[in-house]
């Protein structure tokens, strides 16, 4: 922009170029075909030319740089082709405007578009015309240009061209049809009729059949088949022909390509059989998907819910470790006894998986039907020790549990707990955890002992269960877990959903190692 700006700056003197004259060029330049250009000079100080000035182009002009038609307009020669001062052609524009003799001559040039040199010849005709130049040019490298990038499409498709005159019995294949079929270039190119002697047999019949009808009536062709090569390679062709007919409709010449379709075939293939592996892997993980949900429907409610039992609304929160499973050794029971209390169990099972999933349905279960009977709480817990200790049939495993029953008419919660990490209370804004009362975990020896506490619940109250999941961080005391989750259950009390805002401030899904079971309990 600065160059044509300082251009513009300098004295210019063209009044051989007046507009009158420039306007009739410009017609007649808009209706001519090809790259056809009118400079008129632009004269220095001293009167001598400086540069020539683009003043009108034809309509489909072009330059070495892909600059077109109208966008030619107002650029100069100099500025623009910087390299052509001082050569022939240079030469050749001062003679037609001093001589008003016309020039024709040959330019080689590069020049750098988008960074990549391009260098190119043309033929180039200039005649005087109203004190300018009209010029054009012709490009003489464009069937050199076309062939390289004909040869670049035929070696990047895989193909080659084949052409017959079917009058003079000539067949020519381009060199990468020899390539195809492993062919020397010294046996000369084969037959169509010849090619099935080369291809797969049951391919045959249907080659033979569309040759026979190109040869006789030039129906179009299009077939793919195996073709048997030397040292015993195979590989897969696509021959695609057309016919060119006389005034009776019989096939003169013959175009066409054959195309080596070997590696498209070969990643088919090898598509079809992981297609077919993803198929029979998603049915496996199908049948897996249903069988945990089943288990699911089984062993537990729906992992997030809210629930009203014996006038307390208790919400849940439930994620397993393990992906793909909505189940682990974490469990809850949220339910209505017969004799309208409420039952609340958490519980957490040692490691994962199925055999956990075992263990935890086989607590679960056993703890839910003895506190219906009317058990009390630690013979409960008492029970569930023996249970795994003398169970047979199951590696040994151990398992903590918090265990809760909430009388409505007295407003009283008594708990019992295994080893299990002890109730957060929320009142008044405060929060405190609850004394854990007696009781180590299950399945750890014969000689267990199970104690009860019990607090009677104010209305505003919130008491939090869960599981380890929730507190603990690798590398981290439990303490510093526990105050964490104090910290954060009081920051959360005045939102409506307080245990789903607890669990997306503590469990970062990424670096959890355990799962995650709680039950928010309030009045």
């Amino acid at each position: 922009m600065a160059e044509h700006e300082e251009a513009a700056a300098r004295p210019v003197h063209s009044s051989t170029v007046n507009e009158a004259s420039l306007e009739v060029v410009r017609r007649v330049l808009a209706g001519l075909p090809g790259s056809v250009a009118f400079l008129v000079p632009e004269f220095g100080p001293s009167g001598e030319v400086e540069d020539l000035r683009f003043a009108a182009a034809s309509p489909r002009a072009v330059d070495i740089g892909g600059r077109r038609g109208s966008d030619l307009v107002g650029l100069t020669v100099l500025q623009t082709y910087p390299a052509v001062a001082g050569t022939d052609l240079w030469r050749g524009y001062l003679r037609v405007l001093a001589t008003e003799t016309a020039w024709e001559g040959d330019l080689e040039y590069e020049e750098a578009a988008a960074g990549i040199p391009h260098r190119s010849r043309y033929r180039v005709c200039a005649t005087p015309c109203e004190g300018g130049l009209v010029v054009s040019w012709n490009r003489l490298d464009r069937r050199e240009r076309e062939q390289r990038r004909l040869d670049v499409m035929q070696r990047l498709g895989n193909m080659g061209w084949v052409d017959r005159d079917l009058v003079r019995g000539a067949i020519a294949w381009s060199d990468e049809v020899y390539s195809i079929f492993d062919r020397d270039r010294s046996l000369g190119p084969l037959a169509l009729e010849e090619l099935s002697a080369y291809a797969d047999i049951e391919d045959r019949p249907a080659l033979v059949e569309a040759v026979q009808r190109l040869l006789k009536s030039g129906e179009s062709a299009d077939c793919t088949f195996g073709v048997h090569l030397p040292h015993g390679r195979t590989r897969h062709v696509r021959v695609v022909m057309e016919a060119e007919t006389d005034a009776q409709g019989q096939p003169v010449q013959l175009y066409g390509f054959f195309q080596d379709l070997s590696e498209a075939k070969q990643t088919e293939q090898q598509l079809l059989e992981h297609e077919q592996n993803a198929l029979a892997q998603q049915a496996l993980l199908a049948a897996e998907r249903d069988l945990a949900a089943r288990l699911q429907n089984t062993l537990l409610p729906v992992p997030e819910q809210t629930l009203q039992v014996a006038g307390l609304t208790v919400d849940i929160a439930y994620q397993p470790l393990q992906e793909g499973l909505n189940l682990g050794g974490d469990w809850y029971s949220a339910i209505e006894l017969p004799d309208e209390s409420a039952l609340f169990v958490v519980g957490d099972v040692a490691g994962h998986g199925l055999d956990a999933v075992a263990t935890m349905a086989l607590l679960r279960f056993t703890a839910k039907g003895m506190a219906m009977t009317g058990t009390p709480l630690p013979v409960v817990l008492a029970r569930l020790n023996a249970l795994l200790l003398h169970a047979t049939g199951r590696e040994s495993r151990t398992a903590t549990m918090i265990m809760a029953r909430y009388e409505p008419a007295a407003c009283r919660l008594s708990w019992v707990g295994a080893g299990h990490l002890p109730p957060l209370l929320l009142r008044d804004g405060e929060a405190r955890f609850l004394p854990a009362p007696g009781g180590i975990l299950l399945g750890a020896t014969p000689t267990a002992r199970y104690e009860v506490a019990s607090l009677d619940l104010t209305e505003g109250d919130h008491v939090l269960l869960y599981t380890d999941g929730l507190v603990e961080r690798a590398g981290e005391p439990i303490d510093e877990g526990l105050a964490r989750l104090a910290r954060a259950a009081l920051l959360c009390a005045g939102e409506p959903g307080l245990l789903a805002a607890l669990v997306t401030e503590l469990v970062a899904r990424d670096s959890r190692h355990d799962d995650v079971c709680a039950l928010h309990i309030r009045r």
